[in-house]
């Protein structure tokens, strides 16, 4: 049976309507070219309307009737003035013209090198997040990788922000397996930043920021702070919850700080500081010396004899600065006797019912720079190791207001005491650092990634069991060295003590001059 032929309307009637598309169209956008004016104030019109209409709906009642005078009053103003009406009617249309122009389009995805670099990370993340028992994996090869990725943000093609949603059976209670995927996702997302890793073991989700350099325009300086506070440096403004008035180079400004708190209630009454040569430990030192001479007295023995503390012999406060093995086992052997002193002094006055003695609360602070140098010149000479002589002050120096602060180095670290090591709670790492090393000495691994690269004095803090925070410590230099700045150099002059009469005029550090130590009379035993 043979097919009959379409109708001829039929057969052309895709080509007609086509072209009545077309020329639809057409019109349609001649019309637009045309009404746009037209169109442009329509929107702002209704737009400030809806504008009014909120302005109205959150005026009280109480003011609505005012408000309504004053409209009234402002109408007939301008229907007085000659051509009011007309000057009236041009600002409309002009504030409508305005308030209805077109803005640009925002961007809301990612383009074509950020996706490539989401998916990217997306694969790389497959093998940890997903298992073949899994029904439904949220990650797998060539998958979509909007549903894992959420809130993020990039800087120059390189993520600074990204919110990873991981499935509820991944083990992120282990830290080796929260250190896998910070590692990947830090190599993946660009090294030589400091990112920050915040796990919702919860929602099941992994925030990952760049946070921003702590500054280093913050100089030595008076802090606001209560007796028994000491501000070891800055930290960031989220990791704290107080702030404090600081003089940075570009003016007055507050800045969080990382407070260590001493006396007969803290529980962190010691500090040990860790960090590699020219990590800033000794700037750390200076700076806690200095805050210290304006409540207590000092005592300084430096291991390293380089006459870092030079600038602080024979200063009011500071009871001794000692370079030599024979000055620092006496200053120690004396520091000693000086806590038990304190603490029989003190048990005498509390079974009279006395208050204190004054010369007990006194704040006194033991700061030991390298003292695994001189532990191995005494080894040599067949001589007692100086932190034999700490083990008084570490354990009872808490009751006796006497603070104990070592420095040393990485490479020496395990040459410390034991008694050293247990009795510093709080603790201080500087300068570049691998996460093992910084949890060996912390206790913990920081919440970012260190960098290979980072200015002195930059660090991490942990006080006690608490978080790990960045720190950067504030330029405190010797002001006798040559490559001092001179701001940096005024500073810390105008921090120090006055020197007594018979050196003020001492113009800088003595070449040859023998240990300054005021040598208490020996304790007196307790009657039984």
């Amino acid at each position: 049976m043979a097919r009959r032929p379409l109708p001829r309307i039929l057969s052309s009637g895709n080509a007609q309507i086509a072209r009545s598309r077309e020329i639809a169209r057409t019109a349609a956008d001649s019309a637009t070219d045309v009404l746009h004016p037209l169109i442009t104030i329509t929107r702002g019109l209704r737009r400030l309307a809806a504008t009014a209409r909120a302005k109205w709906a959150a005026t009280p009642k109480e003011r609505r009737g005012p408000l309504l005078i004053l409209v009234a009053a402002c109408v007939l103003v301008v229907a007085l003035v000659p051509y009011g009406p007309l000057l009236a009617l041009v600002s409309l249309m002009g504030a409508a013209a305005w308030k209805g122009r077109e803005r640009p389009a925002v961007k809301t995805g990612p383009d074509d090198a950020e996706t490539e670099r989401l998916k990217a990370l997306y694969e790389a993340l497959v093998p940890y997040f997903s298992v073949p028992e899994d029904p439904a994996p949220l990650f797998t090869h060539g998958g979509d990788w909007s549903a894992a990725f959420s809130d993020f943000a990039f800087d120059d093609g390189r993520p600074t922000r990204l919110r990873v949603k991981y499935p509820a059976y991944f083990t992120d209670g282990e830290p080796a397996a929260r250190a896998r995927i910070e590692q990947l996702l830090h190599a993946k997302s660009g090294r030589g930043r400091e990112y920050l890793f915040d796990w919702d073991e919860e929602a099941n989700q992994l925030e990952m920021s760049v946070l921003p350099a702590l500054p280093t325009t913050i100089a030595a300086q008076r802090f606001v702070t209560a007796p028994g506070e000491t501000v070891l440096g800055f930290t960031d403004a989220a990791a704290v919850q107080r702030t404090v008035p600081v003089l940075t180079c570009d003016g007055p400004a507050d800045a969080p700080p990382v407070l260590w708190r001493t006396g007969p209630r803290s529980t962190e009454p010691h500090l040990l500081v860790v960090g590699q040569p020219g990590s800033g430990a000794t700037t750390l030192l200076r700076s806690v010396a200095l805050q210290a001479l304006a409540y207590g007295d000092v005592l300084i023995v430096e291991g390293g004899g380089t006459g870092e503390y030079a600038c602080m012999t024979g200063r009011e406060g500071v009871l001794g600065v000692e370079c030599g093995l024979a000055g620092a086992l006496t200053s120690l052997e004396w520091a000693a006797h000086e806590t038990e002193r304190r603490l029989i002094a003190a048990n005498r006055a509390r079974q009279a019912g006395h208050p204190a003695p004054d010369d007990t609360r006194r704040p006194l602070w033991i700061l030991l720079d390298r003292p695994s140098v001189l532990g191995h010149l005494a080894a040599a000479d067949g001589r007692t190791d100086p932190q034999e002589l700490l083990q008084v002050p570490l354990r009872h120096g808490r009751a006796a207001q006497v603070t104990v602060v070592v420095a040393e180095q990485f490479d020496t670290v395990e040459l410390l005491d034991e008694t050293v090591r247990s009795h510093t709670r709080a603790r201080v790492v500087l300068g570049p650092a691998s996460p093992r090393q910084i949890a060996a000495v912390l206790g913990a691994e920081p919440r970012t990634t260190p960098t290979p690269v980072v200015p002195p004095g930059r660090g991490y803090a942990r006080l006690g069991t608490g978080p790990v925070l960045r720190l950067q410590v504030p330029a405190t230099p010797d002001p006798y060295d040559d490559a001092t700045s001179d701001p940096h150099r005024q500073a810390v002059l105008a921090l120090l003590p006055p020197r007594p009469p018979s050196l003020d005029d001492d113009p800088g550090p003595p070449t040859e001059s023998l240990p300054v130590i005021r040598v208490a009379p020996p304790a007196v035993p307790a009657e039984g």
